[in-house]
């Protein structure tokens, strides 16, 4: 089962990664300047994941494949990890349509970032 994971970057603003069974991140997106509105973006992705249409299939310049999933007024939700090729993206992309959701959310937000002395 996915799962989304709330974070804040190291500027202070939050950003949301939805991660697989084992843990490894998916798609993500960044930038929001507060957990409200990462929590929103998470709803639209929970609605939104379930069209095919919302998947959009892009290719590097290296012809890797990713995703982009927007939402109904094209918005960018949530930009996917590079794969080698086209079958890994569908499969990743069913597996978001079947898991998020349902997905659980967790909030990592409030952890303080330990730097080395």
């Amino acid at each position: 089962m996915g799962k989304f994971v709330i974070s804040k970057n190291t500027n202070g603003e939050f950003k949301y990664e939805f991660l697989n069974d084992n843990g490894e991140v998916i798609f993500e997106k960044s930038g929001y300047r507060n957990k409200a509105m990462c929590l929103k973006v998470i709803e639209s992705i929970k609605r939104n994941a379930q069209e095919d249409s919302k998947f959009y299939r892009k290719r590097t310049a290296d012809n890797e494949c990713y995703f982009n999933l927007k939402s109904s007024n094209g918005q960018i939700l949530g930009i996917s990890k590079i794969y080698t090729d086209k079958a890994t993206r569908e499969n990743t992309i069913q597996f978001v349509k079947i898991t998020s959701a349902n997905a659980s959310i967790e909030d990592h937000s409030k952890r303080v970032i330990q730097t080395a002395f």
